[in-house]
C-alpha cells in the first residue's frame, strides 16, 4: 500500500472471496462382527488403516504443500527455497529463531484495497452515521461525497478529503469505544463491489503464507500505513497476527480520569504516518531488530523491502503485483491506489520476488474469513480458481 501525505491531519492510506466415515464397532456389530470367532487382528488392522486414512489425507496433504492455493511456478518456488534454507539446521544460511522476524503490510498485500482502502470505506459509514448531528456536511466536502457514496468523487479530492473524514470519524472516542466501533463494522460491513464481510476479501494465499513461516519458527508482523487502532481488534483472529505486532500509523492518544475509570482518547492529530521511508523507521524503534522478509504491494512499502534485503546474510522481499481484473483488480503504475512503479522497477533490478496474482495464485480470496482463527480452507471451496 502507499499513503500520500498532503494534510497535517491525515494518516493511513491516501490522504484522500456425505464424507467417509469408515467401520466403527457399532457398525460392525450389526452385521454379526464382534464374534471372537469372526474377527481376526488382521481384520482390527485394517479396520485401524480405514480410520487413519479417513484422517490422514488432510494432515499429509497440508505437510506436503504448505502453500496449496499458489501455482508451481518460480514466486512458490522461491518462497519455499527461502524458508527452506533459513531453516536448515547445518546450512550455513540458517537463521536463528530470534532473529526470523517477517514483515507485511495490509492493504493491497494482505487484502484486497479497491476502489478505496478499507479503513477509509470505514471513515465513510462513520460519517453517515454521525451526520444527523452534522446537517451542514450535506452542503460541505468532503462530507457531500461520503454521504452520496461518491468514492470516485472523493479520490478526485486526494488528501483534502480523506484527512478530514479520518479525524471527523474517529477523533474524541476513547480506544476501547473506537475497537467496539471497529469490531462492529467489521462483523456487519459489505465490501462496496463483491458484497462481502471486509475480513473475507483477505487473500487466501497469505493467509497460507502467514501461517507456513510461523510453523517455521518466524515472528510475522504488520506494518501499515493504514490505523493502526483499525487493525488491532480482528487482526488476530483473521491473520493470527496478536495486537501487540501490528504497527502502523495512528493518532495521538491523551490519558484523562473520568469518573468511570481512566480512558485513552484518540485526538484529531496525527502521532505517526507509517509509509515509505518511516516503515524501516518504525520496524527499528518498535520490534528493534532488522526484518530478514518483507512483503509489500507498491511504492509505500518499497523502503520496507529494500531496507529488509540490504541485511546480511539469507534475506527475502516480495511484492504483490495486481494483474488479475476478472478475479481481483489488475493495477499498478498510474493507479491512485496501491500505486506500484518505482518498486516495481527496483524489484526487477535487484532480484526481488514479484508474485503475479493472474498467473501465480489459484485461489484468491476464500469463501469466507475464519470465525476463530487464521483459516485454511479447503482451496476447492474457496472463491473461483483458476
Amino acid at each position: 500500500m502507499k499513503v500520500q501525505l498532503h494534510c497535517g491531519v491525515c494518516h493511513g492510506k491516501a490522504c484522500l472471496k456425505r464424507p467417509y466415515r469408515p467401520p466403527t464397532a457399532t457398525t460392525l456389530s450389526q452385521h454379526g462382527s464382534l464374534h471372537s470367532n469372526h474377527i481376526s487382528v488382521r481384520t482390527a488392522v485394517i479396520g485401524l488403516g480405514l480410520v487413519l486414512a479417513a484422517v490422514a489425507p488432510s494432515q499429509a496433504w497440508a505437510k506436503s504443500d504448505p502453500l496449496p492455493s499458489w501455482q508451481d511456478g518460480a514466486s512458490k518456488r522461491a518462497v519455499l527455497h527461502f524458508v527452506q534454507r533459513a531453516t536448515a539446521a547445518n546450512s550455513a544460511e540458517a537463521i536463528p529463531v530470534e532473529e526470523r522476524i517477517a514483515v507485511f503490510d495490509n492493504d493491497g498485500t494482505l487484502w484486497s484495497e479497491q476502489p478505496l482502502y478499507i479503513p477509509f470505506l470505514f471513515c465513510v459509514d462513520r460519517i453517515r452515521q454521525l451526520a444527523p448531528a452534522h446537517p451542514e456536511w450535506r452542503q460541505q466536502e468532503p462530507y457531500a461525497s461520503a454521504l452520496r457514496g461518491d468514492l470516485n468523487g472523493l479520490l478526485r479530492q486526494g488528501s483534502q478529503a480523506l484527512g478530514p473524514l479520518l479525524v471527523a470519524s474517529s477523533s474524541g472516542l476513547s480506544t476501547e469505544a473506537f475497537a467496539e466501533e471497529v469490531r462492529r463494522w467489521i462483523a456487519t460491513a459489505r465490501h462496496p463491489v463483491s458484497g462481502r464481510p471486509p475480513t473475507a476479501m483477505v487473500f487466501q494465499p497469505m493467509l497460507e503464507l502467514l501461517r507456513y513461516l510461523r510453523a517455521n519458527g518466524f515472528k510475522t508482523y504488520i506494518v501499515s500505513g493504514g490505523d493502526v487502532e483499525f487493525m488491532r481488534p480482528w487482526s488476530e483472529r483473521v491473520y493470527g497476527v496478536p495486537p501487540e505486532q501490528v504497527i502502523g500509523s495512528r493518532l495521538k492518544l491523551a490519558y484523562e480520569s473520568t469518573p468511570a475509570g481512566p480512558v485513552l482518547l484518540r485526538l484529531p492529530a496525527i502521532d505517526a504516518l507509517v509509509d515509505g521511508a518511516a516503515k524501516p523507521v518504525a520496524i527499528q524503534q518498535i520490534i528493534g531488530r532488522r526484518p530478514v522478509a518483507a512483503f509489500g504491494n507498491s511504492d509505500g512499502d518499497r523502503q520496507m523491502l529494500e531496507w529488509t534485503r540490504a541485511g546480511k546474510g539469507s534475506r527475502f522481499a516480495l511484492l504483490v503485483h495486481h494483474t488479475d481484473a476478472r478475479r481481483e483488480w489488475a493495477y499498478d503504475r498510474t493507479s491512485a491506489i496501491g500505486q506500484l512503479n518505482r518498486a516495481l522497477d527496483q524489484a526487477r533490478r535487484q532480484g526481488w520476488t514479484v508474485v503475479d496474482m493472474a498467473q501465480d495464485w489459484r485461489i484468491i480470496h476464500p469463501t469466507a474469513p475464519a470465525p476463530g482463527g487464521p483459516g485454511l480452507p479447503n482451496p476447492a471451496s474457496s472463491t473461483e480458481s483458476r
